[in-house]
């Protein structure tokens, strides 16, 4: 799991963009681990939180939960949550659960 932000212009302000990884199987321990790199980053501001699924072959009922807590909390900061690079079966899970609907897939 790591990350990585960047300055992106957008509608000609700047806006903090940071990329975390969700790691190979998202369950309790990850979860928290995400959690709190998340937490981190939009404490120093970050404006977008892109998630990347790209090596996730499996989330659990517990790293929904999780992340339904960072939907939230980017929710309360302002800050826009990006799911990049989602296998189909967990799209069809996050359509299922209605995570989606509070994301942006990309």
């Amino acid at each position: 799991m790591s990350s990585e932000s960047s300055l992106n212009s957008a509608s000609g302000e700047p806006s903090k963009k940071a990329v975390v990884q969700a790691g190979n199987y998202l369950n309790k321990l990850t979860g928290e681990q995400i959690e709190r790199e998340c937490r981190l980053k939009l404490q120093d501001g970050c404006d977008e939180l892109v998630l990347n699924f790209s090596e996730t072959e499996l989330v659990n009922s517990v790293g929904v939960s999780i992340l339904l807590g960072i939907i939230d909390s980017a929710s309360d900061k302002g800050a826009r949550v990006v799911f990049s690079d989602v296998r189909q079966d967990t799209v069809e899970l996050f359509d299922m659960l209605g995570v989606s609907k509070h994301v942006v897939l990309a």
